[in-house]
Formats: structure tokens, sequence, C-alpha cells
């Protein structure tokens, strides 16, 4: 069935097996069950393979400076509450290069999803370790293999009382989806951290090894922090659900002044700057 944020006759630059088609039928499918319009959404990516996301979808995105995708998000969310704001990259993009970024907006609280593709390795730059490579990992950067922990995005966004906190796995499409939609649902920053293989250039973590070293998370309670972070610190196989969720929290945007007494967005406030601003487009159309 088609979908409305599908681009069918687009060229798609991912290799053949690569977990980033899932996201993308994934994000596509979730907002299209949710009836989320074209209109009131916005893709917001940094760089990478995972970035190119929102190319391959008809709708509105911003791409961005590498690293940069959440401070971009949460203005935009500032500027039209009214918008549902997706934030999606690779865990280079978003736990390297925009690692500062990426407490900042959990401190925030903005009301954007944080979807992170996890293949632990740098695909476009073609297979230097991540953040998240585990240790022993070699590569042509790395020759004699990681040494450095691998970093745990699940256990900082706790730690840093983050409002939603998910992990899910690309091969498992119907779980992932789910688990998409009540982040895109949740009022406040959710981050959704979802492992997929890098067919090219990581050999070890495979769609394999993700199905032998992950598990289904069964008889947790998603309102208990502490038991969320032992959660998200436990050794050995990934935990694939949600891990922590909390609704009393208030979003960033909702606090600032401009926006406490007047929910309008900013862009429709100045009537009569806006009818002069849809004159000038008309008359380029």
């Amino acid at each position: 069935m088609a979908n409305i944020y599908d681009m069918p006759g687009i060229d798609n630059a991912w290799c053949p097996g690569c977990g980033d088609h899932s996201i993308l039928h994934i994000i596509k499918t979730a907002l299209s069950e949710l009836g989320i319009s074209q209109d009131n959404l916005c893709m917001v990516s940094g760089i990478g393979q995972a970035a190119k996301l929102p190319q391959y979808m008809k709708a509105s995105y911003f791409n961005g400076l590498h690293g940069r995708a959440l401070p971009t998000a949460t203005a935009i969310k500032a500027a039209n509450t009214e918008l549902t704001v997706i934030a999606e990259s690779g865990d280079g993009d978003m736990y390297g290069e925009g690692g500062n970024h990426f407490m900042a907006a959990i401190r925030r609280n903005p009301d954007i999803t944080n979807i992170v593709h996890n293949n632990m390795i740098y695909g476009l730059t073609k297979g230097q370790a991540s953040p998240t490579s585990g240790v022993g990992m070699k590569s042509n950067i790395q020759v004699d293999g990681v040494f450095e922990q691998p970093f745990n995005p699940l256990a900082v966004a706790i730690a840093l009382n983050a409002t939603f906190v998910a992990r899910a796995f690309s091969g498992d499409m119907e779980q992932t989806k789910e688990i998409v939609k009540q982040a895109i649902l949740h009022k406040g920053y959710a981050l959704v951290d979802i492992l997929q293989p890098c067919v090219s250039f990581n050999k070890i973590n495979t769609a394999a090894w993700f199905k032998e070293n992950t598990y289904y998370i069964e008889n947790h309670n998603p309102a208990d922090r502490n038991a969320a972070f032992a959660l998200a610190t436990r050794e050995g196989k990934l935990g694939l659900g949600i891990y922590y969720k909390y609704d009393g929290r208030a979003v960033f945007e909702e606090q600032l002044e401009a926006n406490k007494e007047d929910k309008t967005p900013l862009y429709k406030r100045d009537g009569d700057r806006q009818a002069k601003l849809e004159n000038l487009i008309n008359a380029y159309v």
C-alpha cells in the first residue's frame, strides 16, 4: 500500500541489506499510522548515511551540520509548537560530534523525538570506530583495536533524567514501529536508539550478531528510574524495549517567555508580516 511519505523514483545511496532501509520504512509507517500529515512534520538530521533518511521521504526537513541536529530541532519546535519534530542521525553524529548537544537536549526537554541509527561504526567515512564500537574492534584507523569503553547512550540519558528512553532493533520492524509511535506521542524529549547492521564496514555487529546478543525486556516498570538505570548498565546482552518513561516534566518550548501566554507559532503572530510573506511567495510561484 502506498504511503504518503513515499518518494518513488528517488535513487537511494544505501547499501543493499543496510538497516537504514528498515528504519526508513518503520518511520514512514509509524507516521502514517499516527495520521501525522506532511504539513505538520519536520525532520532534522546531521551528516552521515543515517542522516540521508529525510531525503528519501516526501516531507519537510532540515539537513544541517555534523552533530548539530538536536539544537536545530529544538529551535524549530520552539518556533512552531504545532509541529511534530523528529531529529534523526547515526551514532557517530548524535553521540560523537553531537555528544554535547545530546546532553543539552535532554536537560532542556524539548518535545521532540530523537531517533539514532546505531550501527556501532562510522559508515559514511568508511569504517572508523564510533562512540558505540565495542572494545577490540579493528579498523583502518584503530589498527590495534578499540581500547575505550563504548558510550552508553541509554545510561547517560536516564542519568540526565530524559523523559523517554528506549532501544529497538531494525530487524524487528513491528516492535520498533510501536516504540517509535510511542516516542512521537510522548510529550518531551524521547530517545529511541535503534540497533542496525552496517553490511559494508562492520563485520562484527551483523544482523545475526544483534539477534544473538539482544533480548526483549519483560517484567520491567518503565516508571522506575532506578530499575531503568540498572537495566541500561547491565553487562551482557542488550535489552530491547522501553527503559524509562516520565510524563510529568515541563517541556522546553512552553517555558519560553514568547510561548507562555500565546501558543500561536511565531510566524503566525504578525498578520501583516504573514500576508506580505505569502504575497512574496505567490509572486514567485
